[in-house]
């Protein structure tokens, strides 16, 4: 049987980070209480402590640092595949001239 993958929003994340932060309770008890997977809440606690403001876009979403490096890299891709059609075709047409 697969089991079904869980899925937490922001919010339930900040709460669970804010039990551990600032009522000073103990990772895996609320873990434990909140039925979370052993070591999840650490990951958020950290992510959480990295990029405050940042740390859970949501939904598929990349933080705005990476998706403007995942943007850049797709517009360097596009700019070289265009380089290459040049290159190819400056290659077809100089053979041509001969």
């Amino acid at each position: 049987m697969v089991k079904k993958r869980k899925k937490y929003d922001s919010t339930f994340k900040l709460e669970a980070i804010h039990l551990v932060n600032e009522e000073h309770r103990n990772i895996s008890e609320v873990e434990r209480n909140l039925d979370i997977s052993k070591g999840l809440l650490g990951r958020w606690v950290r992510e959480h402590k990295a990029d405050p403001v940042e740390s859970f876009p949501g939904k598929g979403r990349l933080k705005a640092k990476d998706e403007d490096i995942r943007r850049l890299r797709q517009e360097l891709k596009k700019v070289q595949e265009e380089r290459d059609i040049i290159k190819k075709a400056l290659v077809y047409f100089a053979e041509d001239q001969k």
